[in-house]
């Protein structure tokens, strides 16, 4: 490994950063850091303008634009501000939270890790869970043993349980299967889901299963919740680690004669080969490209670092 560094689960978030922008000086070295405010077609191509005002006009245009905006707030939080109700996508110091009551909302890895993180700075937290259990990862190491068996049932990449990890793998090989399958499989290979390396940490968690927000409204500084068994909850913060609904218009930096042409089904470009959109030049990356390319897509984004590590980070 060129760093000397080496590759162990969990990975800090320093870590992750500084794999990052080694990754970046090493493969990308110009890096322009201007934000793109807007793109718009223009005669056969893309004008494309940056947050300073500055224009250029591009023959095509890849979009690698995160999942962020895709930031999924449940509608009984619509009308509840951000000083009592926040995503697990925002940015935040979880730190103020300490010896406070918090609820985390979701089932996935980001809302058990955020509760984690709370329990262990003091805060008397609490998971409200929409599905019967908790779905734990971790089957591969626990199939290791049978050695070349698991590498049958299990991808390098990682998505996906065992065998349908597999057919994921094959994006190309994917596309061919019927829609319904293919929506299945997405499903399946990208449900909310926590590592099992956080089951230890949250020992004395109250993890409340089968249950969702009916409505929320802030009380005297606090939040009140009204849930669907009929009782109550109130805090001092809600998180939400309720997930992303991908809708490629939530992108801001598209403008509108961008989204009057492109094609879409429920939030998601259809993309041809090379992942291009229906409007030549334009093509989508990461997780837009999960309805034509399957899972493999909606992850790559984490996908790379795992994989560029394997190859000697």
């Amino acid at each position: 490994m060129s760093s000397g560094n080496h590759l162990a689960a969990p990975i800090s978030l320093e870590r992750f950063i500084d794999y990052g922008l080694w990754y970046q000086r090493a493969a990308v070295p110009d890096v322009d850091p201007r934000s793109v405010s807007s793109i718009e077609p223009r005669a056969g191509n893309f004008q494309v303008r940056l947050e300073d005002g500055s224009d250029f006009l591009a023959s095509r245009v890849i979009i690698a634009g995160g999942i962020s905006a895709f930031a999924a707030r449940p509608a009984a939080f619509d009308h509840i501000p951000r000083a009592l109700a926040t995503h697990t996508s925002e940015a935040q110091d979880l730190s103020r939270f300490a010896n406070k009551r918090v609820i985390v909302i979701g089932g996935g890895q980001s809302a058990l890790e955020s509760a984690a993180l709370l329990h262990e700075l003091g805060a008397e937290v609490e998971v409200l869970i929409r599905k019967p259990r908790v779905h734990w990862l971790g089957w591969k190491d626990r199939l290791r043993p049978l050695g070349p068996a698991s590498h049958l049932l299990f991808s390098p990449t990682d998505v996906g349980p065992a065998g349908i990890s597999r057919m994921v793998a094959a994006p190309d090989l994917l596309r061919k299967f019927p829609r319904t399958l293919r929506t299945r499989l997405r499903i399946l290979s990208t449900r909310p889901a926590g590592a099992r390396w956080l089951r230890d940490r949250l020992n004395g968690v109250r993890l409340s299963t089968r249950i969702t927000v009916t409505s929320a409204f802030p009380v005297n500084g606090h939040i009140k919740l009204a849930l669907s068994d009929n009782t109550t909850r109130r805090a001092d913060h809600v998180i939400l680690g309720t997930g992303y609904r991908v809708d490629v218009a939530r992108y801001r930096f598209l403008g509108s004669g961008i989204l009057q042409q492109l094609r879409t089904v429920d939030g998601f470009p259809v993309l041809g080969p090379a992942l291009e959109s229906s409007i030549p030049g334009l093509h989508f990356l990461g997780a837009p490209a999960a309805w034509s390319y399957g899972p493999l897509r909606l992850m790559e984004f984490a996908l790379i670092p795992y994989l560029t590590m394997k190859r000697g980070f």
